[in-house]
Order: C-alpha cells, then sequence, then structure tokens
C-alpha cells in the first residue's frame, strides 16, 4: 500500500489545511484536532523533522502539533494511520548523522525523563514499516532514549526485524523474516529496572538494564544517509496506526 496523503482524487474531500484551525478566541474552547492528531493522542509528544537548516531539524511541539501535517508526518490514504517519512539525504539534529521524522516523548509539556527503578513505563503501538532505502536498508521504529545514547531500539535491518540494545551489543529477534508493510503490534515495559519486549501479543524477552532520564520515542529514524552511497531521496517510512503511553507509581 502506497503511504500518500490523501487529496480529493484520493479521498474524495480536501486534506485537511497543513496550518490547521484557526485558533480558538479566549475564553473559547480549543479548536479540535486535524491530520495526524485525529489518530493518535499527541498532547504529550513533540516532532522533529527532516527539515529546516542544517543541524537543525524543524521541530513542532504542542499546541501545534495537533494541527500539523506535511509530506513527512501525514494521514495515510485509508486515514487509520500516520506516516512518518525520512529521506536519506534530510537534515540530521547535532547528534546523528541520519534523518527522521520522529515523536519524542513530553511531560507536562517538558521534556519527559524517568527512570525503570521506580514505577512501571509502558508504550503500546501498533505499526507497520512500509519502506527502507536501498543500500542500507535499515530503519529504527521506536525507542528508549536517555539523555545521551539509546537505550534500546525496535531496528529492521531488513527483513530482521529485532531489538538493539546495551549500545549494540544485545539483540533480541522479533522476527527474522519480516515482510514490509505488514502491521504489527509492540508493548514496551520499562519496570524493576529491566525492560520487557512484546510482540504481536508474545512476550520475546527482557533485558536486564537500568537507567535514569529515559524516555520514549516512535516514528522512522531512517540508518541511512549519502556517505554511505544513498541516493538522497531514498526513505525510510513507517505508519503508526495506534500509540498509547503510561506511567504508575
Amino acid at each position: 500500500m502506497l503511504a500518500l496523503a490523501c487529496g480529493v482524487t484520493a479521498c474524495g474531500s480536501p486534506e485537511p489545511d497543513p496550518a490547521g484551525p484557526p485558533a480558538a478566541a479566549p475564553g473559547q474552547p480549543p479548536a479540535p484536532p486535524t491530520g495526524p492528531a485525529t489518530v493518535l493522542n499527541l498532547a504529550n509528544w513533540k516532532l522533529t523533522l527532516p527539515t529546516g537548516p542544517e543541524g537543525e531539524p524543524q521541530e513542532i511541539h504542542p499546541p501545534e502539533l495537533l494541527s500539523f501535517t506535511d509530506d513527512s508526518f501525514r494521514l495515510n490514504d485509508t486515514r487509520d494511520g500516520v506516516v512518518f517519512t525520512a529521506p536519506a539525504g534530510g537534515v540530521t539534529t547535532e547528534g546523528s548523522s541520519y534523518p527522521r521524522a520522529e515523536l519524542r516523548e513530553l511531560q507536562g509539556g517538558e521534556l519527559a525523563g524517568w527512570s525503570n527503578r521506580t514505577g512501571t513505563h509502558t508504550m503500546v503501538l501498533r505499526e507497520a514499516i512500509m519502506k527502507v532505502p536501498e543500500v542500507k536498508p535499515h530503519v529504527v521504529a521506536a525507542q528508549i532514549h536517555d539523555e545521551e545514547n539509546d537505550v534500546l531500539m525496535v531496528r529492521l535491518e531488513d527483513p530482521h526485524l529485532f531489538v538493539e540494545h546495551s549500545d549494540g551489543e544485545g539483540e533480541l529477534t522479533l522476527d527474522p523474516a519480516y515482510q514490509l508493510g505488514t502491521p504489527y503490534d509492540l508493548r514496551i515495559t520499562a519496570a524493576n529496572g529491566q525492560i520487557e519486549v512484546a510482540y504481536n501479543g508474545q512476550v520475546a524477552g527482557v533485558i536486564p538494564l537500568a537507567g535514569d532520564g529515559w524516555y520514549f520515542k516512535a516514528g522512522t529514524y531512517t540508518q541511512s544517509n549519502p556517505e554511505r552511497g544513498e541516493a538522497p531521496d531514498a526513505e525510510g517510512e513507517v505508519v503508526i496506526y495506534s500509540l498509547d503511553v503510561t506511567h504508575t507509581p
């Protein structure tokens, strides 16, 4: 299935205005969400895009995110999923040489940071990896990150779908022969100084890792670039159909 934004021809109705609805007048309730925010609850996320000045990719925060859509972040044709697209030649963050169209967890409007030594921290999502670049066909579709490095990555090195952890020293296979476009259910639970990963309703493994300043990420983090010989327009692409994060004491 091609993950393209709906238009008049494809869907029978115009695509929502990327600028979103006008701001609510003082004292009036905020305008309802439009675009991707009609599928995913984006109130506690910020979005990093593969566009903007070199080394300073565009970021969209709530409440603007609740009405935002563009080529890298849009509804799919059936309007039941959000498409995250990051071309290999896209703008990267200062600490990475790879582009992303990716959500980063917030708490109360601030950057989230929690510890799995206390409480239970869970991300549940349904997603499908749609495209990988050709030369280096690798895409990261979900993460736990800390203040400096990735803690855990859900990674496709086509066709091997797996969890990478411990600075790349550890692997947990989810599907050795993943087919692009296949939706899967993922649950990542960080509690009691460890991380449990469930894939399509079955526990795939428990990783003994503990840390602080952690947060969830989800979307497309394309693991290639033109320096690898990749065409600048070669894309990594992920569709997220549902996304829920909970934290309990």
